[in-house]
């Protein structure tokens, strides 16, 4: 049997082989858009209000993608709990957290630091300017506000330094994010409340000068952005190194400022590991 060409072929079996060659080229074309169109879950800790949250970070995100080539969802609709639990399965591909929690999930999830604030974060425990409170002792069996348990400076380590250095046992109120804590103080629905010196920089005026800090907590490394191992390497190198050049532009300081991330710089797992030796995890709480 010799071999069929194009000359000896009938009309109709020109046809097909044709509409073949296009839908296979069809169907590659759409495969290969397919996988260039992949988009990144990007989560972000609520440390604000879900609005607040989103007006910081869509912008930001806007960046990366324009940055790095890559699709983003920006998640920022759960509760501290909930993103904590979300975070436990993996769900997020980046995201910006609490960096015990983060080290907690080390061994299981794995999520890899990539960039973080050079500007250390410090909890800071706050009263009514016109407070009577002056020594942490007189917190002893009152009712305090916290964002969380879980939330580092403003409540895991606070609560923890409380007990372990001051000897005070507080009553935890906890009120979902730093904006409420503040505002509880403010209005006198509690007689202090933890937060962290970068949230507290952030409210109205008439919140933070409403505030008398009382007590700060020991420094520790600023929250991560970090990426899950199944991001592959080329991708996470491409959000590290977009965040550090936004970093380096007039626009990018004033979105980063937002976070708050004054001075973003690279980091790793290791930047975190020393909090393993505080003792926290008599404090975390399951949620």
């Amino acid at each position: 049997m010799g071999l069929a060409t194009g000359k000896n072929l009938p009309c109709w079996r020109i046809r097909v082989g044709t509409a073949a060659l296009w839908l296979a080229v069809l169907t590659g074309f759409t495969a290969w858009t397919g996988a260039a169109a992949e988009t990144y879950t990007f989560a972000v800790t609520p440390q604000f209000e879900q609005r607040k949250l989103f007006s910081i970070w869509k912008p930001i995100v806007d960046e990366l993608e324009a940055r790095t080539g890559l699709h983003f969802q920006l998640v920022a609709g759960y509760s501290i709990p909930g993103f904590e639990r979300e975070l436990e399965k993996g769900a997020f591909d980046f995201i910006y957290a609490n960096p015990y929690h983060v080290m907690r999930l080390s061994k299981t999830q794995g999520y890899i630091p990539l960039v973080r604030d050079a500007v250390p974060l410090r909890g800071v425990l706050v009263v009514r300017k016109d407070s009577q409170i002056r020594k942490l002792s007189e917190l002893n069996n009152q009712e305090v506000a916290f964002p969380t348990p879980n939330a580092l400076g403003a409540s895991l380590l606070m609560r923890a330094e409380l007990f372990r250095l001051h000897h005070v046992e507080v009553k935890p109120l906890y009120v979902k994010t730093h904006s409420s804590v503040y505002i509880h103080v403010v209005n006198g629905l509690t007689v202090a409340g933890g937060g962290v010196e970068k949230t507290l920089q952030e409210q109205d005026p008439a919140i933070r000068d409403t505030l008398r800090v009382l007590y700060v907590t020991r420094e520790m490394p600023s929250l991560p952005v970090a990426a899950h191992p199944r991001v592959p390497p080329k991708d996470r190198e491409k959000v590290r190194k977009a965040l550090l050049q936004l970093g380096a532009t007039q626009k990018g300081r004033e979105l980063l400022a937002e976070v708050p991330m004054t001075h973003p710089v690279a980091t790793s797992l290791e930047d975190y590991l020393p909090m393993r030796d505080w003792d926290l995890e008599s404090f975390w709480v399951a949620e």
